[in-house]
């Protein structure tokens, strides 16, 4: 017998060819849960050369080997009259023919499926890029700033251009200061092409370099260089947008935006404010107004200035370290003068809808707002929020679901639109997309994830257990201040504890919390004396928030928590002071109207 027949016969090739479709498999499964998971860009590597490694042992392995009724033998003991390698070789037939079916499958559900996840991303049509944290090339380190301020000012340029996909800040600088492959970041953020570049500015000159990434090849389509002075920095941002719709072959409906001018030194400060805000926090917000402040000072009439200064007021309003009422016609002013200088600031108008949503209660002028903000920023994931917030107050969770992951899309790596999609989902009682979207939060963001979005959907789901656990492990999270740590641990054993019998325990985690947060915390009062068999007590601290203007309020529609409430002959009049009783009516007649589920009674 001949090598090659020895080789057909023990099988050999029918192993090698079943380890070349396992292989194929495998590598595919490593493809998509490396960026799922923010792997190590090493990760895909390590699986090709292990299953490369592989690939020769097995072949000497069957060549050695033989399955027998007894077991696996060394095949040189085998007699041949008692071989069963026939039989092994139609088994082996049987399951290569089985796995080309599923390498089948998942080439089908890779084309028509997995490339189809988000409508408004790389494959709408539209041309897409996400513009990376450019490096800080100065000398003083402190200029990092000025690097952070150019690139969120030339995204937010780009973002202007209604015929161009743009990744949102937020999940862009999820890369800053790592090492990862541009074709990985790009996968991840579902874009085909990256700017990226450096900044190096020393007294009144600067250095730019830019250069345009294609994704898919890694190869640059363009890069340049401008050596200016700080005066010209919003020359540079025009011209670096203006390349880029060039080389992407862009055709513009309209004319293509500019950046606003300004002061060489206002807009240093303005750019130094922006990065406290980026910081998020009450103790940074201050120090960001105060440079918005200082740098009004030098430009009265510059507009993004006075927007910075509306968005810090309002966050220190809702924080609670500043009055609600005042802090928040302080930022309304300001953001309604932001406008009058420049009419296209999406972010302004997505801020005025917030305030008339989750302070007025007007819903039609919030509806005037979200139109205003999606006409000037149609891919803006603040403004595509608020109209998913619009459509979630009242009542209709669905059409806030599309808004809600249409801004994720832009966005995919933010912690708020990842917990807004979680949030949607919870109400929508898909507890197991909710669940997956706070794990992805705690996996990117361990210091800022809330874990009492999990603890409800456990009690939703009803793991008390589950629950318990997670409260008591609030005790050892990452990333949290001390202050910080005791005001969720309380709040969410408040919640969840007596579900497992720890009444006492929740009762004082209430008290402690009512003493510390006053009529700040209204709602969500309202919310644990409703699920724990306590109307009274939930409707007095209702009232109170509808004195105190609560936005949580806005929630009621649709929050299950409440849900003991509804049958309460209090709940319609609230439900009437808030303007929202004839949104409640016609979600009970589309509930009693909705077709039956095929085999539910009739």
């Amino acid at each position: 017998m001949s090598f090659f027949q020895e080789l057909k016969r023990r099988n050999v090739f029918r192993v090698g060819i079943a380890y070349v479709i396992v292989a194929w498999l495998l590598l595919q499964v490593a493809d998509t849960l490396g960026p799922a998971l923010l792997l190590p860009e090493w990760f895909q590597s390590g699986v090709v050369f292990v299953l490369i490694l592989g690939f020769p042992l097995v072949l000497v392995f069957a060549w050695a080997f033989e399955l027998t009724p007894e077991g696996l033998k060394r095949e040189k003991d085998v007699d041949r009259s008692r071989s069963i390698t026939p039989k092994t070789g139609q088994k082996l037939n049987l399951t290569i023919i089985a796995l080309l079916g599923l390498a089948v499958v998942y080439l089908g559900l890779d084309k028509f499926v997995f490339e189809h996840e988000h409508p408004d991303a790389a494959g709408s049509g539209a041309p897409s890029i996400a513009v990376l944290p450019f490096a800080n090339m100065s000398d003083d380190a402190s200029n990092e700033f000025f690097a952070d301020g150019i690139t969120e000012e030339l995204l937010n340029l780009l973002a202007k251009i209604p015929e161009l996909q743009v990744t949102s800040r937020t999940s862009a600088f999820q890369f800053k200061g790592k090492e990862i492959d541009i074709p990985t970041v790009a996968k991840q953020l579902n874009v085909a092409h990256v700017l990226e570049g450096s900044v190096r500015k020393s007294g009144t000159k600067v250095r730019i370099t830019a250069q345009l990434i294609d994704a898919d090849t890694d190869r640059h389509v363009w890069s340049d260089t401008y050596d200016r002075e700080l005066d010209d920095i919003f020359a540079i941002q025009d011209e670096i947008a203006r390349k880029v719709v060039d080389v992407l072959h862009v055709t513009l409906l309209g004319q293509a935006p500019t950046t606003q001018k300004t002061d060489a030194d206002a807009y240093t400060l303005y750019l130094e404010g922006l990065h406290f805000m980026d910081l998020d926090g009450p103790d940074f917000w201050p120090q960001a107004q105060a440079k918005f402040d200082q740098a009004l000072e030098i430009d009265p009439g510059y507009a993004p200035a006075w927007f910075g200064k509306a968005e810090a007021i309002r966050e220190l309003a809702n924080w609670g370290d500043y009055d609600l009422a005042e802090g928040t016609e302080l930022a309304r002013q300001w953001a309604r003068h932001a406008l009058e200088l420049d009419p296209t600031l999406a972010e302004a108008w997505a801020l005025l809808a917030q305030i008339e949503l989750t302070y007025d209660w007007d819903w039609a002028a919030t509806a005037d707002l979200v139109d205003k903000a999606l006409q000037y920023g149609p891919r803006s994931p603040r403004a595509l929020a608020e109209a998913a917030r619009l459509n979630q107050v009242l009542g209709r969770l669905d059409e806030a679901r599309s808004y809600f992951d249409a801004a994720l899309a832009v966005d995919p790596l933010s912690n708020t639109r990842l917990r807004d999609a979680g949030v949607v989902a919870f109400w929508l009682q898909d507890y197991a997309r909710a669940d997956s979207l706070f794990r992805k939060i705690e996996a990117l963001y361990p210091e800022g994830a809330w874990p009492n979005d999990r603890i409800a959907v456990a009690i939703m789901e009803g793991r008390y257990g589950d629950a318990e656990r997670l409260v008591e492990a609030i005790l050892e999270w990452p990333g949290y201040s001390d202050s910080v740590r005791e005001y969720v641990f309380r709040f969410s054993s408040a919640y969840a504890l007596p579900f497992v019998g720890r009444r006492a325990e929740a009762e004082a985690a209430l008290e402690w919390l009512i003493s510390e947060r006053g009529a700040a915390l209204s709602y969500q009062y309202a919310e644990i004396y409703a699920t724990h068999g306590k109307p009274d007590k939930a409707f007095e601290w209702l009232e109170t928030g509808f004195e105190y203007r609560d936005g949580g309020l806005t929630y009621l529609l649709v929050d299950p928590w409440l849900e003991p409430l509804h049958d309460d002959p209090r709940w319609r009049p609230l439900l009437e002071k808030m303007k929202l009783l004839d949104y409640w009516d016609a979600m009970q007649e589309k509930q009693r109207t909705k077709p039956a589920a095929p085999g539910a009674p009739a």
